[in-house]
């Protein structure tokens, strides 16, 4: 009889432990979505929601691939145990919490619009919390102004960021002025159809802010920070001419490679015509009432 050497047998043993430790966390966090009961929306606008494979396959996340499909599949792989997100910077007092800590805001669903600055669209029914209740447990700082996004930054498991010429510069970065973070609409999203999210959507958490195009809504966040001066925004530093610090869905104001007057929501033949920050025009415009749209892209 093969005896296994011990060495590999503690190597299999470790490998074990940390996928059974990555199915617990998954598990935990979709159990906890359906076990507190969070608060469905009952779609008043009557919006059309876009089906769920769709939504959940037809995804862009550069550090997985560039490609939509093989992101999807390398995603599958995504260990998120023991997540952590380190809130920092013009704070009262800087904190870490996990995903337990997270999970105990009250959730919600909200049906909302997602337009791709590509010029495809869906609709999905997210579970989360508002970004405001996360931030008053920061306790800003009347110097924060900002606040800034950093998505995970783990070549063994982002194929893209351990590229000899990876597509972007990482982690990824997002940023938002503080009444942008702090509005009603601005979701910190831990699920979708129902479900806790899956690794090609953000897992374990994101934002969703469904005014803006959808690169502005960060996946899979770490690091939360409260700042005095405007970050830079990953795409914003890669080709400023095309992508703004703001993002605004606007279809008066041209990517300079395509129009974006119009768009085509997934699973339909026929584009539509794309609305003024997404249909939240009603909502959000006070936010920008002094600003050049144009300009300010």
């Amino acid at each position: 009889m093969l005896i296994t050497p011990e060495n590999l047998y503690k190597k299999r043993r470790a490998f074990l432990k940390l996928g059974a430790g990555a199915l617990v966390s998954s598990t935990l966090i979709a159990s906890k979505l359906s076990a507190l009961n969070f608060t469905k929306d009952t779609n008043p606008n009557a919006l059309k929601i876009s089906d769920e494979e769709l939504a959940t396959n037809y995804v862009n996340f550069y550090e997985f691939s560039t490609d939509k499909k093989r992101a999807v599949a390398l995603a599958q792989n995504f260990n998120t145990q023991g997540w952590k997100i380190e809130l920092s910077g013009e704070i009262e007092k800087p904190l870490t919490l996990s995903m337990e800590d997270i999970l105990k805001f009250p959730l919600e669903e909200r049906i909302y619009r997602f337009r791709c600055v590509e010029t495809w669209s869906m609709v999905v029914p997210w579970v989360g919390f508002e970004l405001s209740r996360l931030i008053e447990r920061a306790k800003p700082t009347s110097e924060a102004k900002f606040v800034k996004f950093t998505t995970l930054f783990d070549k063994s498991q982002f194929p893209d960021q351990d590229a000899f010429f990876p597509t972007i510069a990482y982690p990824y970065v997002e940023g938002l002025r503080m009444d942008e973070a702090m509005h009603p609409l601005t979701l910190v999203a831990v699920g979708m159809y129902k479900k806790a999210l899956k690794s090609q959507n953000g897992a374990p958490i994101r934002l969703v802010v469904p005014w803006k195009y959808g690169f502005k809504s960060i996946k899979s966040i770490v690091k939360i920070e409260f700042t005095k001066e405007q970050p830079k925004s990953t795409w914003e530093l890669a080709n400023p001419r095309e992508y703004g610090f703001y993002a605004n869905v606007n279809p008066n104001v041209s990517h300079p490679r395509w129009s974006q007057a119009n768009e085509r929501a997934l699973g339909d033949f026929f584009t539509k015509p794309t609305l003024l920050f997404n249909g939240y025009e009603k909502e959000v415009a006070n936010l920008y009432a002094n600003m050049d749209l144009k300009a300010n892209f």
